[in-house]
């Protein structure tokens, strides 16, 4: 994902919670800003979870052939 402050902008058309964005104007919080920094944890947030999920399969396996063999090139670690 590109840097919140370089990532070309598009408008769009948002409905909120009146309280909330109201609080939010009176705060001197930048509505945009915000809204963008969320999403962009939020799609992260979603990204990481889907990959986990269709990866789960693969996961269990590795981890069963660790516990079972231990970590590849292990003898070779010097940590």
């Amino acid at each position: 994902m590109s840097n919140i402050a370089t990532a070309p902008k598009k408008a769009t058309n948002i409905t909120l919670s009146a309280d909330v964005l109201n609080e939010a104007k009176a705060l001197g919080i930048n509505i945009s800003l915000a809204c963008d920094r969320f999403l962009r944890e939020l799609v992260k947030s979603e990204q990481e979870r889907r990959w986990q999920s269709e990866n789960a399969e693969f996961i269990a396996v590795y981890n069963a052939d660790v516990s079972r063999e231990g970590l590849p090139l292990e003898a070779w670690r010097s940590f």
